[in-house]
């Protein structure tokens, strides 16, 4: 979806917006319920309500990614001070219950807001005059792929959640219970089963950003991992990967050079399952992440000056990747380029001398709308680990899941290793290091409390996130476990 073709939601009279900033999840303001009945008169509209369900993509992904990122053992928080960001310094350090309603800001408000809209498009869609067959299928799916996309960030990052279905009335706000996780998984996936059929397998580049069927089987492949439906996930994500380092039926392939996946110039290549887009040159679609991540008052030949610090990279990691060949494209030795060009920057908050190079804001292309790079939620050596990872677990086929890490390390031009779990896990955190999957990964696999200790993480409490504090009050939520 292209950004001009984004800027519809401008037509939807602030109702994005409008409920994003909801202190209540569930609130349901005038302004919605003018969506759902003044709109979907035409085609045109319903158009309009299906960029509405995808705008809270843009609205979150910065500020989840940056806090994941900080939770993780690749980065700190870094920034200004210990009180900078208070989501990103809660997660660095797992103080989560004093930022309680800033993580509902976070992840819990957009999430909800995205769901809001996939329910009014779901209702809507079947009585508006004039749409096609084929468009009212089409719509139908992508809402459906974006309501269990946005679910399962929900049910991964704190467990027990509502769950909602349909657009509530006034009335029915205030009255809804958490479902049990199983719920909201089997609901996940028969929101994805439903989607993949009538999603395309292919689309044109004016239409790049819009969900296809390999990225609605790539994000059920996923969800199955995390429920640990070993089989079920090996067989979904085949068919996303197709013959390892080949073909399959979508065209992905993974890219030659690993730092051009991040090249601003490089969006939705070959690798690309599902993407966000971003923009440099128009006012709020900027990737604003990346001027978090930039170091601070920088002169740095290569950096934007006006970076805020954020995400410095820890010396664990440093000393995982510095002799991998995917080190000069994830991190950034501030210290040595400083030293080399007799330039500088200034120390932040936890500062250790580098930092993300994934989305950094490279000066020759940054402006003052920011850096336009597009967040990559899920690319094909990602669904390869995933894969290779489900076959080990369910003891099946493990000549693919050798060939799977092959791959992946091929394309690096690194030597074959056994595809043992442990392996497996050290390339996810290797390839995909800062792009927000290692916390997922650190607690669905259950090394969270050893490797995170040294950030004060609980077993038993830090796995989910708090119910933000806003959203307890005069409703049927509790506040899970040990927060």
């Amino acid at each position: 979806m292209k950004i001009r073709n984004l800027k519809l939601i401008i037509a939807l009279v602030g109702v994005t917006v409008a409920i994003t900033s909801c202190k209540k999840y569930l609130d349901t303001k005038p302004v919605g319920q003018y969506l759902a009945v003044n709109y979907y008169k035409n085609p045109s509209e319903a158009y309009a309500g299906l960029v509405a369900c995808y705008s809270p993509l843009n609205s979150g992904e910065g500020g989840i990614l940056l806090a994941l990122n900080a939770g993780s053992d690749d980065c700190y928080a870094g920034g200004g001070s210990s009180t900078d960001n208070p989501v990103a310094q809660a997660f660095s350090n797992f103080n989560l219950m004093n930022s309680a309603n800033s993580i509902g800001s976070t992840f819990w408000n957009p999430l909800y807001a995205g769901i809001y809209n996939c329910n009014v498009s779901l209702s809507q869609l079947p009585t508006v005059p004039g749409m096609t067959a084929d468009s009212l299928k089409r719509y139908t799916a992508e809402s459906k792929f974006l309501r269990a996309y946005y679910y399962f960030d929900l049910v991964r990052t704190f467990k027990n959640v509502p769950l909602i279905l349909k657009p509530l009335t006034s009335s029915e706000v205030y009255d809804q219970p958490q479902a049990t996780p199983e719920a909201v998984y089997a609901q996940i996936e028969s929101d994805l089963n439903a989607a993949i059929a009538d999603l395309p397998v292919k689309i044109p580049a004016t239409q790049n950003g819009r969900v296809t069927q390999g990225a609605a089987k790539a994000l059920l492949g996923k969800v199955f991992l995390f429920e640990k439906k070993w089989t079920q996930a090996a067989e979904m994500l085949a068919q996303v990967n197709g013959t390892p380092g080949g073909s399959n039926s979508y065209g992905y392939k993974l890219q030659a050079n690993f730092a051009s996946l991040f090249d601003q110039t490089n969006k939705f290549n070959s690798e690309s399952i599902f993407e966000i887009q971003q923009s440099n040159t128009i006012s709020g679609w900027a990737n604003w992440y990346s001027r978090y991540i930039g170091p601070r008052s920088s002169s740095l030949p290569v950096i934007f000056s006006g970076g805020y610090g954020f995400e410095v990279v820890t010396l664990n990691l440093v000393n995982a990747i510095k002799n991998d060949p995917r080190y000069p494209a994830t991190v950034i030795n501030a210290d040595s380029i400083a030293k080399a060009t007799n330039t500088s920057y200034s120390p932040g908050y936890q500062n250790t001398g580098y930092f993300t190079r994934k989305y950094a804001p490279m000066a020759a292309s940054f402006n003052s709308y920011g850096e336009g790079y597009d967040y990559i939620i899920i690319r094909l050596a990602d669904t390869y680990l995933m894969e290779a990872e489900a076959l080990v677990q369910a003891g099946t086929n493990t000549t693919r899941a050798q060939a799977l890490l092959d791959a992946v390390r091929a394309r690096i031009k690194l030597v074959s290793i056994p595809a043992t779990l442990t392996n497996i896990y050290t390339e996810r955190r290797l390839e995909l290091a800062q792009e927000g999957h290692r916390w997922y990964d650190l607690v669905r696999t259950g090394q969270a409390p050893t490797v995170l200790a040294f950030k004060n993480f609980t077993a038993g409490k830090n796995e989910i996130l708090p119910i933000p504090l806003g959203d307890l009050n005069n409703t049927k939520l509790k506040q899970n476990p040990g927060y």
